[in-house]
């Protein structure tokens, strides 16, 4: 079997950026199009598409990102400066934000349970096909995707979660390895 070794590299290679580690240029709004292409192309059992893209950028990330933050600093007004910095930037890091949107639901054929894991593939597509196009990626769920009450800011529907943000963008930070696990650690052989 012939294999592709640029590919072998990249996957070696693949490293997440911190989102805070980000800046512009991020990918346009054509490139942005050609990478959300590129990332719905994983397994779908039923081609049932059960999840969906909301793309911030711009000044709007500014905007809901102040937002998202008076709802963590109305849950803790006692959070320090550093945090309430931390909480105005969430969606402001990255030249680009693409929250992956669960829509599994029950189905009489297609467990829902691969319906989560259909969008899971398509987070981790989403940062290969950022990474193909020059840039850095990281998947983030921080505490918004899992409060509804930020849903309605963020452009998700009742009845739908969050299965990542995705920051894309370029950096000055040099891309660093972080530990790995063992095979061993992880890898149960039969037969």
């Amino acid at each position: 079997m012939k294999t592709d070794i640029k590919l072998i590299d990249y996957l070696s290679s693949r490293r997440s950026m911190p989102a805070f580690q980000m800046r512009d240029p991020g990918p346009s709004k054509e490139e942005i199009e050609q990478i959300l292409t590129l990332a719905s192309r994983v397994p779908d059992h039923g081609k049932l598409s059960p999840w969906r893209f909301i793309v911030y950028r711009g000044a709007e990330r500014e905007r809901l990102s102040l937002e998202l933050s008076a709802i963590a600093t109305a849950d803790k007004p006692d959070l320090s400066e550093e945090m309430v910095k931390v909480e105005n930037t969430r969606l402001s890091r990255a030249p680009v934000v693409v929250a992956v949107v669960s829509m599994a639901a029950p189905h009489f054929k297609i467990p829902e349970w691969e319906q989560l894991m259909s969008a899971g593939a398509v987070c981790l597509n989403l940062l290969m096909a950022a990474n193909a196009h020059g840039y850095v990626s990281n998947w983030l769920t921080e505490w918004y995707a899992f409060d509804e009450r930020a849903y309605p800011i963020l452009g998700v529907k009742a009845g739908e979660k969050i299965a990542g943000f995705i920051h894309i963008g370029s950096t000055d930070f040099p891309v660093v390895e972080r530990p790995r696990p063992e095979l061993a650690a992880i890898v149960s052989w039969v037969g």
